[in-house]
This record gives structure tokens, sequence and C-alpha cells, in this order.
């Protein structure tokens, strides 16, 4: 699958996408549903526990046939299957792309079977491996016989990382609290502002705490800085409380019982303080946004325990072969993966909202931020030639109903089209009540009317016959026609926020495909790196580096420390 990706723009069903554009095509959901009773029922889809309908999106058979050829032209089934296989898809890195492997169980009927040997490598007995020993570790943690210096109990765990490291733990981590042990917390730091660092330690006791630093090479600037500045608070508590003396050996006892590491780079975990022992190792087909189910989750583990993480990896699994197994014509995320090529390349959608009605998921759109954008955003298609469409959505979004009292509004009657995922569950994790009041249906309500006022919105005749005064009709008529999936779970279980990731890291793939792009590697985000690594001296006060910068950067380096002084 190294191969020139087909060019998306030439084959015949995109073209009959763009004629279908050119003759005028005329988005008509109230006629469309008016039309056809059974269309609900048609465009909703199962995939393991999710139940989604597509009908309120902007979708004709005609338009549904053209983009199921399109999948079948730049062969997405083939292409997943070579991933699946551990054929080097991740071609700008010569890697193979395997986030699929990190949630095959350990036993049962598996595509590919087992023994699953990639470049030489067991894949299964290495990630179970892993596995078993984060396992081990959280068992510890969670029964109070992982002490600190002290010898008392862990109470909080700060997990230190940036990126995937962190995005997909804290996403987890909130959408799965009611699941977390009591007498447990969980903290993330990510940002190399030391406000975070400070913040999520303040309050903290130095004795009941324990650091996970998250770095696959353990070099990462930002992780590593926190890191550090973490073990300085570290070892200034414990002296404080007379737990350590002011000795090397006194402090790197107390490293390796409050730090343990997530890196393959062993000697720098070492040369940190930390034990090597501890430190919880991954591979280099795991991309960062899609690690979150490698011992990148140990703070989640941890969190949740064992059950709930192997919970939590069968939803991915579900999901996989869903994404494996099903018609492309029922394939839940090849279909949100098409819906987002149409609207982006031929409806002009610059943007895609994620709109969880589940305040657990508050997360969630952030964190398909970084799976979407990092994946997507390029520019160049996976043999160095330039990309012949736009590729890449902006995601973003915020919970229900607080989005409904900021930016609806430009959803629903602005000029922009912006398709939108709702995503709701059914049974909450604290069904309470105002009164007689269930205010978890109150909640749902809005879900299902926001959608159906977006897809049906409201004419001028329906606003005339409420006795609205003729002047203010046309800012009180909403055009309708306004694109969305609703995605409906049972509840908010580890399985199901594994078959939330799984569904959206499948529809991310499709797009790639399509667009016949390489999203797995990130090399946009390397040269700001390299270029603060840089610039480092010059904003420390180096004259050379300074007079080295451009002119704005090296004027805005000089008003700053003129400004620190």
């Amino acid at each position: 699958m190294t191969d020139a990706p087909v060019d998306p723009t030439t084959t015949r069903a995109w073209k009959a996408l763009g004629a279908i554009v050119t003759d005028g095509f005329d988005p008509d959901l109230r006629g469309w549903f008016d039309a056809d009773p059974q269309r609900a029922e048609r465009y909703t889809l199962e995939a393991a526990d999710l139940t989604v309908d597509l009908s309120k999106n902007l979708l004709t058979e005609e338009v549904l046939g053209h983009l199921l050829d399109l999948a079948r032209e730049v062969d997405v089934t083939g292409r997943y299957r070579a991933m699946l296989a551990g054929e080097h898809i991740n071609v700008t890195e010569d890697r193979a792309v395997l986030h699929t492997a990190l949630r095959r169980p350990s036993d049962g009927d598996l595509t590919p079977p087992k023994p699953f040997t990639v470049d030489g490598e067991d894949v299964d007995e290495g990630v179970h491996g892993v596995l078993e020993k984060v396992y081990a570790f959280a068992d510890q943690v969670r029964d109070g016989s992982w002490t600190g210096m002290t010898g008392e109990r862990i109470r909080t765990v700060v997990n230190i990382g940036i990126g995937g490291s962190d995005l997909g733990p804290v996403m987890v981590y909130e959408a799965l609290k009611p699941s977390v042990q009591d007498g447990l917390e969980v903290r993330f730091v990510s940002n190399i502002d030391p406000s975070d660092v400070y913040e999520k330690t303040a309050d903290l006791d130095p004795a009941t705490t324990l650091f996970i630093v998250a770095s696959k090479t353990f070099g990462t600037l930002e992780t590593l800085t926190n890191a550090r500045l973490a073990r300085q608070w570290l070892w200034q508590g414990l002296a404080d409380a007379g737990a350590i003396e002011d000795t090397d050996e006194s402090r790197r006892g107390a490293v390796s019982k409050h730090f343990v590491a997530v890196s393959t780079a062993l000697d720098k975990v070492a040369d940190f303080g930390i034990d090597p022992d501890n430190a919880f190792g991954f591979w280099d087909w795991v991309g960062g946004r899609y690690s979150v189910d490698s011992a990148i989750g140990t703070s989640v583990a941890i969190a949740i325990g064992r059950e709930g993480f192997e919970q939590f990896l069968a939803g991915f699994h579900a999901v996989d072969e869903h994404m494996r197994t099903a018609p492309l014509e029922s394939n839940v995320p090849v279909l949100m993966g098409l819906l987002n090529v149409w609207y982006t390349n031929f409806l002009d959608a610059q943007t895609h909202a994620v709109l969880p009605y589940a305040q657990y998921l508050h997360r969630f759109p952030a964190y398909l931020q970084q799976l979407t954008m990092e994946s997507n955003g390029k520019s160049v298609r996976w043999d160095g030639s330039p990309v012949t469409t736009d590729t890449g959505e902006v995601f973003w979004g915020e919970p229900g109903t607080n989005g409904q009292h900021a930016f609806y509004q430009l959803i629903h009657q602005g000029t922009r089209l912006i398709p939108a995922d709702f995503i709701a569950v059914a049974n909450p994790a604290h069904a309470l009540k105002d009164g007689d009041t269930d205010v978890h249906a109150l909640f749902l309500a809005n879900f299902f009317a926001q959608t159906k006022a977006l897809a049906f919105g409201k004419t001028a005749d329906e606003v005339r016959a409420e006795g609205v005064d003729e002047a203010v009709v046309p800012a009180r008529t909403f055009p309708g026609n306004r694109p969305t999936t609703s995605i409906l779970a049972p509840s908010l279980t580890p399985s199901v926020v594994g078959q939330l990731i799984a569904l959206y890291e499948h529809i991310t793939f499709v797009e790639g495909t399509v667009w016949g792009i390489d999203s797995f590697d990130q090399w946009g985000v390397e040269l700001g790196k390299k270029l603060a690594q840089e610039i480092t001296p010059a904003v420390q006060g180096d004259r050379a580096a300074l007079d080295a910068q451009d002119p704005s950067t090296r004027s805005l380096i000089a008003k700053y420390l003129d400004l620190r002084r």
C-alpha cells in the first residue's frame, strides 16, 4: 500500500458528485422525509452499542451511491486491511500503523490470526505483556500496597505528558469519573506554562502523590520540564516534612517511590531517577493520538481498574471489527467519513462541530481536535505529491446545553454550513429529579430538539402564523437543512467510551484514504518545536542569539525582556 495513491478527483465517483452540485444540488430535508417515511429507518445504523442516525444529513440515494463508489475506487477496504496486517502504511516514517493491535483480545478468533508477527516481533505477546505489567502496577496502587516514601498509600496520581500523552488520558478519565475508585484522584499536567504544574500540585501532599511521566523518547521538552518541576516540588515537600535527607541517595529514593514512566528510553528514565522496572513501554507503531489504549493509559487503568480497562479495550475492538466486517453500505465509520468528504470537498464546509450531550464527555471535542487535525492536516499525499483537493476539517465543540447559549446561533442561522455530530447516552450516571421532573429527560429533549430544528428549520409562514410582526419575520425564520448525525449509546461505560474513540479513529482513516494522505505522521508539529529550542537562548538574554532572529521575533523578544525587567 505504499504505491501512489489514487487521485480522488480523477475517479468516476468524484466527477459524478461534482456534477450533482454543479447541476444545482438543493437539499430539502423536509421534502425528503415527507416523500420517504422510511428514511429514518433506512439511515439509522448500529455499530456495537452505538445507534447512529444519519437521516438528517444532506444525503440522497444518488449521493450515497456515488460516495460508496468513491470508497471502492480509492480502496478504503484494502487499505484498512493493509493497516490491520501491519504493512508500513505510515510511509514517511516507514512504520506499521497498529493501534488496532493494542486492543486485540488475548484469545479468540482473531484477524490477522495469532501469532501476529510484524517486523519480526510478536505483536500480541508484546502488547499483552505490557498490559499485564500495567495492570499489576495499577492493582498495587489501588489496593494500597504501593506506598510512597513515608509508607502512606497513594491518593493522587499526576500524569505528566502532552499531546496524545495528555489529551487521551484526561478525556477518558473525565468521561469515566463515576467509575473511578473512591479515594483516588488523577490530575493532568501538560502545558509548559509553570502555572499548570503549580496549580495541579499546590494543594497536594507529596507523601501521597505519584507522578507518571509519559514520553516515548523521554525527551519531549514540555514533559521533561514539567517532570523536573514536579521532582523539585516532591523533594522540597518531603524534605520540609523531614521524610528525606539532603543527599542524592535520599532524593533518588524518593523519585523511585513517587515516579514511574511510560517510555522506551530506559537509559534516560534511569538518569532521571526512575527505576527502569517501573517504566511501561510502547512501540513506534503507536502514534501519540492513537495511544490512550496503550501504556499511555496507565493513569486510567489505575483510576478504573483492570476490569474497567479491559472493558474499555473491548469497546475499541468491537468497533474495529465492525469496521473490518460490515459491508460498506452499513459501515458506520465508512459512511461518516464519506459524509465528511462530501461536506468538505463538495459543499464547502470548513468546520465540523462535535456536541456531546453528556457532561462527562466535555473533553471529547478537544481530544478529537488532535486526532483529526493532526492526522489529516496535510497538503501532500503519501507519495510526496501535492494534494489535489482540500483536506482536513476544523473540529470543535462544547457540551450541550452550554453550546446552545453560545455558538448554536451560528449553526442555525449563520451563512456557513457546519455539519454537527450530536452524542448522547440514554442512562445517566446520576439520575436526578427536580420534583417530578426527570432532569436527564429534560436534558435529552434538547438533544432531540436541536437536531430537529437544524434539519427542518422554521418557515416564514410558520413564523407569521404565530402573529409575529412582519418586520421581524426574517430574523425569526430558520432555513433548516443543516446536517447532523445523532449518536446514542445506552450509557457512558468504559466500553462505550472505547467505541466512540475507535469510531472517530476510523472516520479519520477513511477521510485520509480518500484524500490519499498519510494520516499517521505529524511533521507539521516538528518545526515549531525545533525553532523554540533555537530561540530559547535569545529569550534567556543571549545577545548574539537575539540578533540572529528576524525583525518581528527580535522585537517581540526584546519587548518581553524589557517587561521581565
